[in-house]
């Protein structure tokens, strides 16, 4: 659904030939996952192609394929005599009930690398479950992490762990192709979101694992960092990343220039405010005190400030703003593509990756269901009429 498809369309922007193998009649799930779906015209007048399928399955030809049937599973397998990898976002043990699980295929294809993402993995006593986003992001401790306060546990507002997932499985892949090309020897790549996800608790998983005292959901502050949070100006709110004690003393030093009566530079001969380990261990009153200086001018003043001496600081934006962004759109994060049923190009997010001798190519719009079926038999199995 995302996890897979998401780790295929960065292999296809690189260069990697895709082909995504669709039930017949259906397809992808997330070709269902509407509305909202592209628009059609200029109008804006709804087509019937599902926004979320096309923003990770560009560069991708779409075969239908049965693989339950015996000579989908023939078919299948003389697609694979002409593929180096095999990507599968199945829960645990689906391919192997139809003959098209990595034992079953690695005598027949000794040089093929097949990469498995799955909810748990395809060993340990959960490897049989299915697995979704939210609930590696509830079981891998994530959720206990994030939220307010004495809040309920709160999930990312997108599917990170999905993503994340797919971009493992994108580097395993690589690492399993290099050493096919030296050894000739291909090998089964296990991606578990809860793996991801249990290494994704980095600095807050240490911090459990150093003290063994569990962390607390902090709302927007950092755990480890004060101020690193979002803070109150005038008019609005802020992001502020003070890492050190040096940007500490220049972000007092901007303190004072938003308003000399406030008495920024008292802080600095605080012994709870002066050092950075001193800051976390007193985070009520620092945040509190660092609160009352921001209050007193308006965002504006504060980026363009705090920018000016060398202080992290960012607005809080909505994805209008992302979109319209004049460095978003000169790093050309977004591009158009010709959907065929959709008289409107589209426009999704492009790749991140910037290279400047083999540049990403979008060489295929997000497919049609069955697009590409008899070209890709045709051409690829190498089947006549």
């Amino acid at each position: 659904i995302l996890a897979g498809p998401s780790c295929t369309q960065i292999l296809g922007d690189m260069g990697a030939e895709v082909i995504k193998l669709e039930r017949p009649g259906a397809g992808d799930d997330t070709r269902a996952f509407a509305p909202p779906f592209l628009p059609k015209n200029d109008r804006g007048d709804p087509s019937d192609f599902s926004a979320y399928f096309a923003g990770v399955n560009r560069n991708k030809a779409s075969v239908t394929m049965n693989y339950t049937t015996p000579e989908g599973q023939e078919v299948i397998r003389r697609l694979l005599g002409k593929c180096d990898v095999l990507v599968e976002n199945f829960k645990t043990g689906t391919l192997e009930k139809y003959g098209l699980g990595y034992p079953q295929l690695k005598k027949e294809f000794p040089s093929l690398v097949y990469c498995s993402i799955t909810g748990f993995g395809h060993t340990g006593p959960y490897s049989k479950r299915p697995g979704y986003d939210a609930l590696a992001q509830a079981m891998g401790g994530l959720m206990s992490i994030t939220g307010e306060p004495g809040g309920e546990p709160m999930k990312l507002g997108v599917p990170v762990i999905d993503l994340v997932a797919g971009m493992h499985g994108v580097m395993g892949i690589l690492a399993a192709l290099r050493h096919a090309s030296v050894s000739g020897q291909g090998q089964h790549v296990d991606i578990s979101m809860l793996d991801v996800t249990t290494a994704l608790l980095s600095n807050q998983g240490m911090n459990y694992l150093a003290t063994k005292q569990l962390p607390q959901r902090l709302g927007n502050q950092h755990p480890n960092i004060v101020p690193y949070q979002v803070m109150p100006a005038s008019d609005g709110f802020f992001i502020l990343s003070v890492g050190n004690d040096a940007t500490f003393e220049r972000f007092i030093a901007v303190a004072r220039e938003a308003d000399p009566e406030a008495g920024a530079e008292k802080l600095l001969e605080d012994p709870r405010f002066s050092t950075a380990v001193a800051r976390v261990e007193n985070r009520d009153v620092v945040t509190e005190g660092c609160n009352a200086l921001t209050k007193k001018r308006s965002v504006a003043w504060w980026l363009e400030h705090l920018q000016k001496n060398s202080i992290g600081c960012s607005p809080i934006m909505n994805l209008e703003q992302v979109f319209s962004d004049p460095h978003v759109l000169e790093r050309k994060m977004l591009l158009d593509l010709k959907v065929s049923s959709v008289e409107k190009p589209a426009t999704v997010i492009a790749s991140p990756l910037k290279f400047d001798q083999t540049p990403v190519n979008y060489r295929l719009p997000p497919p049609e269901l069955g697009e590409h079926t008899d070209e890709v038999l045709r051409g690829v199995a190498g089947f006549t009429d």
